[in-house]
């Protein structure tokens, strides 16, 4: 039985974006390198969308954009990006070009397999899989897993857990109602009925866009209820002749559950398993970008896991956030207004990015209803 020096558990963003940042520092071709995954990553499963003021994966992008849009009932405003882009990436085409550089490091292989196990010993770890109702174990010195247990955050109640949920429609017009150069970060203008709910539009032309029906909240809907706020968003714009290209659909867990506790010396969780979603809004690719460039910094000194993960200002601010929201969540669209009608966007992305000084925080938060967040503080304080 061969042995490796890494075993990733789960091929998705984390992992990938790991090995490629081992890939790209040059310094771990001496190490045996194993990623496994029942998802052999042939399809385009999903959407990523981020801000950036770099050139970052610019050559896999399917668009980009200088403005964005935010609207709710009362207002909308065209927000001005300044030196940042607002950023559309296929999951397929990401997929591509990470297994490219892979294919050309002969010290990095994938197993099309299931993981259905894996813990550490004293001096090895395991991890257990099946492929066509055979099972196989597989040895190594350390553990990057990515497969989410929901199971740990439910069975618990100190950290609540929302989910950004969505199903999204590729569609193609035959009426020219898009504008292809904003992209609509958040239209709170759709009935709220209790939660936080938007629609997100990425168009990528005058008659081809991605609309998302979008819930921060705790239950999922059926998916009817989804596509049919999907369909009175295009009535409303005006779109009369249209086409469905593609569909997407994906739940995202929002929570600041301390996952980092299940680390261990040699067992490591990445990406939402580990925490790494950035618990206020869901967004995931530039979270685990830094996670990820991080944690292989953090490999060429340190042998403990549990020695990785830093607490910081934001996890409290995403905690009150959450909070919040679990308790009244019909006030995701009054908080996110506050902060955009007139606040700086460079600010405030920035702020998300978790980038800003202490004195920026203030100057966004002192935007947002105080007395929730008050309330919040308080009884996390008891």
């Amino acid at each position: 039985m061969q042995k490796y020096d890494y075993i990733f558990t789960g091929s998705g963003l984390s992992a990938l974006m790991t090995v490629y940042e081992m890939i790209v520092s040059d310094k771990f071709q001496d190490k045996t390198i194993l990623l496994l995954d029942e998802n052999p990553k042939k399809s385009n499963d999903r959407t990523w969308c981020f801000w950036d003021d770099t050139a970052m994966f610019d050559s896999i992008l399917s668009k980009k954009w200088d403005y964005a849009l935010f609207a709710n009932e009362n207002f909308q405003r065209n927000l001005d990006l300044k030196h940042y882009q607002y950023k559309m990436m296929r999951g397929l085409d990401f997929y591509n070009m990470i297994f490219d550089l892979i294919s050309k490091n002969k010290n990095i292989h994938f197993a099309h397999k299931k993981v259905i196990h894996f813990q550490e010993f004293d001096d090895y770890c395991e991890v257990k899989t099946t492929s066509n109702g055979l099972e196989e174990i597989y040895k190594c010195d350390k553990i990057f897993n990515s497969i989410f247990n929901p199971e740990l955050v439910k069975k618990q109640s100190e950290y609540p857990l929302l989910q950004q949920h969505f199903i999204g429609w590729f569609i193609k017009s035959k009426e020219a109602v898009f504008n292809p150069n904003a992209a609509t970060f958040m239209d709170f203008s759709v009935e709220q009925r209790g939660n936080t709910r938007f629609m997100y539009i990425l168009p990528t032309s005058s008659t081809e866009a991605l609309l998302e029906y979008t819930l921060f909240s705790a239950d999922l809907l059926a998916t009817e209820e989804y596509e049919t706020e999907i369909k009175k968003y295009i009535q409303k714009l005006g779109i009369t002749d249209y086409e469905i290209v593609e569909k997407e659909q994906g739940n995202i867990p929002m929570t600041c559950y301390k996952f980092w506790k299940h680390n261990t010396k040699n067992i490591i969780n990445i990406g939402s398993a580990g925490g790494w979603t950035k618990a206020s809004t869901g967004f995931t690719f530039k979270n685990v970008t830094k996670k990820s460039k991080s944690l292989v910094s953090f490999l060429l000194l340190e042998t403990d896991f549990t020695k990785f993960h830093k607490m910081d200002k934001f996890w409290l601010y995403d905690l009150l956030f959450i909070d919040v929201l679990h308790k009244n969540n019909e006030l995701g669209s009054k908080i996110f207004s506050s902060l955009f009608k007139k606040g700086n966007p460079t600010m405030i992305f920035k702020f998300l990015d978790e980038e800003t000084t202490l004195w920026e925080d203030v100057v966004i938060m002192s935007k947002c209803p105080s007395l929730p967040f008050l309330k919040a503080l308080f009884k996390r304080m008891l």
